[in-house]
C-alpha cells in the first residue's frame, strides 16, 4: 500500500534510539523526509546515516525540547529546508520509582519532559501548517494513561495529560486538514525495558536467561492476549498510518497497539 508520504517532512523528536527511531526508519521507507531528532549528536547521526544508506531521506535536529531554547534550536533546524508536515511527539523519559521517592521535583522535571516538551513543538509547527491547511500530529501515549501502575506514577500521570492535550489539539484544528491522534503503545521490547526487566527479574524468581525472564515477566506484569511485548515496528506501522491520507477521517483517536492489555471495549 502507497502511504502517500512521498514528498512529505516528518520529525519524530526523540528517534535517535527506541520507537522514535523504528518510526523514523519506517517513514523515510515510505518516501518521507525524516528529521532525526536527540540530545546526543553521535546517535542522531548514526540513525540518519542508516536511513540515508538505505535509499531514504533524513536530517538531523540536535535540542532539548525541555527548554524554550532547546525547543526552538530544534524547530530551526527542522523547517531550515522547508516546512514540517508531519510531528511525531515521542520523545519522553521515567524514572522506576515508587509513591515515596517520586519527589515534587521529579513530578515537575517528569511534566517539563514528557508534557510540555510536547506542547512546545507543537506550538512552533502548527502556525505554517495552517499555512498550507495539511499536517499530521501524532502524539506517543500508554496504556499506563487507563490503567496506571502503583509505580511511576509521575511518568502514569504525564501519559494521561498526552492523551488529553491530543484530542484537545484536534478539537482546536476543526474544520482544517491537520490531525491530531494518539498511539498507545502497551509494554515495547525497547532496550530501556529489556534492562529493567533482566535486572529485576532474577530477584522475582522469574528465572535466570532472558527467554525464562520474558515469558514470566509477560506473565506477572503484562498479561495480554498475545503473551508477549511488543515491537517498536508495531508502533511504527500505527503511526505511519495515521500519517498518511487513508487516515484523513481519523480526529482525537487512540490506536492502541498493546497485544490486548487494555482490557477495555472503549
Amino acid at each position: 500500500m502507497d502511504l502517500k508520504l512521498t514528498g512529505k517532512r516528518a520529525l519524530i523528536t526523540g528517534s535517535s534510539s527506541g520507537l522514535g527511531m523504528a518510526t523514523a526508519k519506517l517513514l523515510a521507507a515510505e518516501g518521507a523526509t525524516v528529521i532525526v531528532h536527540g540530545r546526543d549528536e553521535a546517535r542522531t547521526s548514526t540513525v540518519a546515516e542508516y536511513i540515508r544508506a538505505n535509499g531514504g531521506s533524513a536530517v538531523i535536529a540536535l535540542g532539548d525540547l525541555s527548554s524554550d531554547a532547546g525547543a526552538d534550536a530544534v524547530a530551526k533546524a527542522s523547517l531550515a529546508d522547508g516546512p514540517v508536515d508531519i510531528l511525531v511527539n515521542n520523545a519522553g523519559f521515567y524514572r522506576h520509582l515508587s509513591w515515596m521517592e517520586a519527589t515534587a521535583d521529579e513530578w515537575a522535571d517528569t511534566y517539563n519532559v514528557n508534557v510540555v516538551s510536547g506542547v512546545r513543538m507543537i506550538q512552533r509547527l502548527i502556525p505554517q501548517m495552517r499555512e498550507r491547511n495539511w499536517g499530521r500530529i501524532i502524539t506517543i501515549g500508554g496504556g499506563l494513561a487507563l490503567q496506571p501502575m502503583n509505580t511511576h506514577p509521575q511518568y502514569n500521570a504525564t501519559l494521561a495529560a498526552r492523551h488529553n492535550l491530543a484530542v484537545s489539539l484536534a478539537r482546536e484544528l476543526k474544520d482544517t486538514r491537520i490531525t491530531s491522534n494518539i498511539v498507545s503503545p502497551g509494554a515495547m521490547l525497547v532496550d530501556a525495558v529489556k534492562d529493567l526487566v533482566e535486572s529485576i527479574g532474577p530477584a522475582r524468581g522469574w528465572g535466570e536467561t532472558w527467554d525464562d525472564i520474558q515469558r514470566n515477566a509477560v506473565n506477572s506484569l503484562i498479561p495480554n492476549d498475545r503473551g508477549r511485548f511488543g515491537y517498536p515496528d508495531e508502533i511504527a506501522a500505527a503511526v505511519a498510518y495515521l500519517c498518511s491520507d487513508y487516515a484523513e477521517y481519523v480526529s482525537g483517536s487512540t490506536i492502541r497497539v498493546d497485544g490486548g492489555l487494555i482490557r477495555g471495549a472503549f
